[in-house]
C-alpha cells in the first residue's frame, strides 16, 4: 500500500496548498486502489486523495475497505478530513485499519471509530 501511496502522491494536483497526499487502500477483492489529492482554484471542488482511492474502489466494483493508508507530504501525521473520515466510514467494516503515514516511515494506525465517533450510520 505504501508504494502505491508514493507512486500517486507524486502525481497530485497541488498548485495552491503545495500539500501533496496519496491514499491507497485494500479492498475486500484484495486488491490495492489509490488516489492522490486534485485541488481546484473554487477550493470546495478539489478531490482528497482518500476521495479518489475509494472512487477507484467503487469503480471496479467493490464496496468494502479492509485497509486504508494516508500518505503525508511531510513529517507530521495527515489524519483525513471531516468529509472523509465519512467516506472512509460508509466502506469500513469495524474491523477496518486507517494507517497514517510519514514521510519519514512513521506510522500510527488507528480506527474508524476512533476517527469519527458518533459517525452518520443508516444500518
Amino acid at each position: 500500500m505504501l508504494q502505491n501511496a508514493q507512486k500517486v502522491q507524486k502525481n497530485a494536483y497541488a498548485p495552491y496548498s503545495n500539500f501533496k497526499v496519496g491514499a491507497a487502500l485494500v479492498a475486500e477483492d484484495g486488491n490495492v486502489y489509490s488516489g492522490c489529492n486534485v485541488e481546484n482554484a473554487a477550493y470546495p471542488l478539489g478531490q482528497c486523495a482518500e476521495a479518489g482511492a475509494i472512487a477507484s474502489m467503487i469503480g471496479h466494483g467493490c464496496s468494502k475497505i479492509t485497509k486504508i493508508l494516508i500518505l503525508s507530504p511531510n513529517s507530521d501525521f495527515c489524519p483525513p478530513c471531516g468529509g472523509c473520515r465519512q467516506k472512509i466510514k460508509e466502506f469500513a467494516t469495524s474491523a477496518t485499519q486507517v494507517i497514517l503515514s510519514t514521510q519519514d516511515g512513521k506510522t500510527k494506525q488507528v480506527s474508524i471509530a476512533e476517527l469519527l465517533p458518533l459517525a452518520f450510520d443508516l444500518n
